[in-house]
């Protein structure tokens, strides 16, 4: 069996944790003062890192327009061109010189960053802010009825594994779930949640709806710390619940701000459904109870006179004739067409010679009732 390489160890600059100084020195601020040293040493190191990478960089830079500047040149024939090759040859010949001596002041910077002995900072540093094994390649955009098609097919699959995932409380419930279930870290999962909670608040279930809102912020922010990463998100989704489970207080506070406010705009939305959805029920109802010539009843027994709607509402057809003997003849006929219109009033007409000769028969009917009342 092969040894395990424990070399990397022995050079661990741990000098906030000595305790061997004299009883009159004030510890504390000994290990704060060799600390912000330390610290300003390593601010110094990586800048002068820096330095040297930019310095390569524009030394390229310059080498590459050199180059091409030279290979314009030799296109040309002309003796003004064949000087200028020359002088363009000598400075790409400088270039490369200059960019061969910062490559080895480069080199040298990093093997010295190799040798430099490891602290409670470098040791503390994360070391996995960035990945690049599970780096998201470049894709082209999907169109709507891709992304629709792809959210379809991916519910169907797994509706039950992202409900479950929905009624979950705890942090390490969460976690462990999805390091089970790695597929359901994606926008299809984070979708099917925001939909789900519209759908609990407008049927009422007001406390389930806010338990499935944590869930959809938590994989909300898996998904944003993924896009932040550039990372795909099944291979970011743990950091996400070590950094929420260590109580850090700004970003615990960013996530609880989130939830309210998703909270809210799920009310507002489920509220703008149940009034559409009772708009459309309006106008299913309505449209039954049109009349023969489209008209709504409800609309026209609205618009009656109060003695008219009083004959409707105790079906009584005598009231009904003697209030329309008293009304404008004008009137009475407008009232009583759209009474026919709307089915509130059904005619018993005394001529099939058209619409209007059948209304007017029926409003003369009411009134020679009326007449012949009166006679008696």
């Amino acid at each position: 069996m092969s040894r395990i390489d424990y070399s990397a160890w022995d050079h661990i600059e741990v000098s906030d944790d000595e305790d061997d100084t004299h009883p009159n020195i004030d510890t504390p601020s000994l290990f704060r003062w060799r600390h912000q040293a330390r610290v300003e040493r390593m601010d110094q190191f990586q800048a002068k890192g820096e330095e040297m990478q930019k310095g390569l960089t524009e030394c390229k830079r310059k080498l590459a327009e050199a180059q091409k500047k030279m290979r314009d040149m030799s296109i040309s024939a002309t003796d003004d061109a064949k000087a200028d090759l020359s002088k363009a040859q000598a400075e790409e010949k400088k270039l490369k010189k200059e960019e061969r001596d910062w490559e080895k002041k480069v080199e040298e910077y990093r093997q010295e960053e190799k040798k430099m002995p490891w602290n409670v900072d470098t040791l503390s540093t994360e070391g996995f802010s960035k990945s690049f094994v599970n780096s998201k390649p470049d894709v082209s955009e999907e169109t709507e009825e891709q992304k629709e098609q792809k959210h379809k097919t991916f519910v169907e699959k797994y509706e039950k594994e992202i409900k479950h995932f929905g009624m979950l409380r705890r942090w390490d419930d969460s976690q462990k779930y999805l390091s089970d279930n790695s597929h359901l870290v994606c926008e299809e999962t984070a979708n099917y949640l925001v939909i789900r909670c519209i759908d609990l608040e407008v049927e009422e279930k007001h406390a389930l709806m806010e338990q499935v809102a944590h869930q959809t912020i938590v994989m909300q922010f898996i998904l944003e710390l993924a896009k932040s990463l550039k990372v795909d998100p099944r291979g970011c989704f743990r950091q996400f619940f070590a950094k929420i489970k260590t109580a850090d207080q700004q970003y615990q506070d960013a996530f609880n701000d989130e939830l309210e406010s998703f909270k809210e705009r799920v009310r507002t939305r489920a509220k703008i459904r149940i009034e559409k959805a009772l708009k459309e029920y309006e106008e299913e109802e309505r449209q039954k109870r049109l009349g023969p010539g489209g008209i709504d009843p409800v609309e026209v027994y609205e618009s009656l006179p109060e003695e008219m709607k009083k004959c409707f509402d105790d079906k009584d057809i005598q009231m009904l004739q003697t209030v329309i003997s008293k009304m404008d003849p004008t009137e009475a006929k407008a009232h009583m067409k759209r009474c026919i219109d709307s089915g509130l009033w059904v005619p018993n007409s005394r001529t099939d010679d058209g619409d209007d000769k059948e209304e007017e028969g029926t409003y003369e009917e009411l009134k020679q009732d009326v007449e012949e009342n009166k006679t008696e």
